[in-house]
């Protein structure tokens, strides 16, 4: 494993995740820009998640999170009804060195922010057509 010039986040005790984070150091090439996201980083981007302010913000957040991390979100509705927040899908796409509590706590923090302020869950909604013309 090769030293890295930055801080990188400490590895999950064995058997807890699955992120592959050794093999990730060990890949020559590899995108380690995930290993960024310390503990302590991680705090902080839930945090800031969990308080967005509008669609444009998550989406500057999604964007963001792609260029900085190489997370990719993946945000819909569901192709039934949408009822409630449940009927939203924020994932986490896996990806090497991507913690398994991660992947858990962005879409969390997110949905926790659309309950907060429903007008993100509708301009959501309505980004994607759902409701135009009603």
């Amino acid at each position: 494993m090769s030293a890295l010039p930055f801080p990188i986040r400490t590895e999950c005790p064995p058997g807890a995740c699955v992120c592959e984070r050794d093999a990730l150091l060990r890949t020559p090439g590899g995108d380690t820009r995930i290993l960024l996201l310390t503990r302590e980083e991680e705090k902080r981007l839930v945090q800031r998640l969990e308080n967005l302010t509008s669609l444009a913000d998550l989406r500057h957040m999604e964007q963001r999170l792609f260029e900085q991390l190489g997370v990719r979100l993946t945000i819909a509705a569901s192709p039934h009804e949408v009822r409630s927040l449940r009927g939203i899908t924020v994932l986490v796409q896996e990806q090497p060195g991507l913690c398994r509590k991660t992947r858990q706590a962005i879409p969390a923090a997110i949905k926790k922010s659309m309950e907060h302020r429903p007008q993100i869950a509708w301009d959501l909604l309505n980004e994607g057509g759902l409701f135009e013309g009603l």
